[in-house]
């Protein structure tokens, strides 16, 4: 069957570290580091990749880990968002703060994907664990570690892109099936004006997590579709595809010296022996040169510095 699906794609991404994360997603990178951050949800961890020396660090949290951010002030202290909501973690005590909670009253929920704009402001959604009701919402993390809402009517919070400018924030919703456009308020970090831009109805796979190119193009992990998608947010068009060796692709994000690689995060939750068998190296890390260069990463920016 991979073979099959295999033929349907002109490239195919190649493993670069074979992980076995329950559900590897939400890679960011540190290009000052030349480090891949990622977190394992279900594995409650989340993982340190040096692309130079190939060293991997894993840090066990103990609960469920939706996103990791760098601290822009701090190169051992990342900001993460768990089922307590945003945090902060010492990478070098192993020590973890709790800096807000915004659903501390929705136990049944946790966060899942988040990303900092270029003020280094965190954005993350929440989602129901068990993924029946719409139940989540999209906060934001300020500067000065204030947590507001700004978006609801959420049901599997997922990837979030602006464009170059930052007048457009584009927001997957994994449930729904859709990616959302927001006209984008850079300096107050407020979004407005919702419309549909994809609708993966007709599409391979659920859209997961996604990152944008420096021709503005975005690129989806198709969840359960064997791919990352390259698509036109202007007119809603596929333009491009990726084979990923394992069918949960869940994330993806430039990286490397010129920001010429793409990293793509998968999972191997759910699948029964004989699917493992036929994609063993679900959960983990894949790479792909897309030919065109992507956009940087930005760190959570505190404001003060947070202790």
């Amino acid at each position: 069957m991979t073979q099959m699906k295999a033929k349907q794609f002109a490239e195919a991404a190649e493993l670069l570290l074979d992980a076995k994360a329950v559900l590897a997603e939400g890679p960011h990178w540190n290009a000052e580091q030349g480090k891949l951050y990622w977190v394992d949800i279900q594995g409650c961890a989340f993982g340190r990749l040096d692309i130079r020396s190939g060293a991997d660090e894993r840090f066990a949290i103990g609960k469920s880990v939706g996103a990791v951010v760098c601290d822009a002030t701090d190169g051992e202290t990342v900001y993460l968002t768990t089922r307590d909501g945003f945090e902060r973690y010492d990478c070098r005590t192993g020590e973890l703060t709790a800096v807000a909670d915004p659903e501390a009253d929705r136990p049944a929920n946790r966060f899942n994907d988040g990303k900092c704009d270029a003020a280094g402001r965190f954005w993350a959604g929440t989602m129901e664990d068990a993924e029946v009701n719409v139940a989540g919402s999209l906060y934001v993390l300020d500067n000065d570690l204030a947590c507001r809402k700004a978006h609801g009517d959420v049901g599997v919070s997922n990837g979030i892109a602006w464009n170059a400018d930052e007048t457009e924030m584009y927001y997957i919703d994994s449930m729904k099936g859709t990616v959302t456009a927001f006209d984008y308020d850079a300096a107050a970090g407020t979004i407005a004006n919702p419309r549909i831009i994809i609708d993966f109805a007709a599409e391979e796979g659920a859209p997961d997590g996604m990152t944008i190119d420096a021709e503005g193009m975005l690129w989806i992990a198709n969840w359960g579709g064997w791919q990352v998608s390259r698509w036109n947010p202007r007119t809603g068009e596929k333009l491009d595809a990726v084979y990923v060796p394992a069918a949960k692709a869940t994330s993806c994000v430039f990286g490397g010296d010129a920001l010429d690689v793409l990293y793509i995060t998968t999972a191997r939750i759910g699948l029964s022996p004989e699917q493992l068998a036929e994609q063993p190296n679900a959960g983990g890390i894949f790479t792909f040169r897309p030919g065109v260069r992507g956009t940087p990463t930005h760190p959570f920016r505190p404001r003060p510095k947070f202790r």
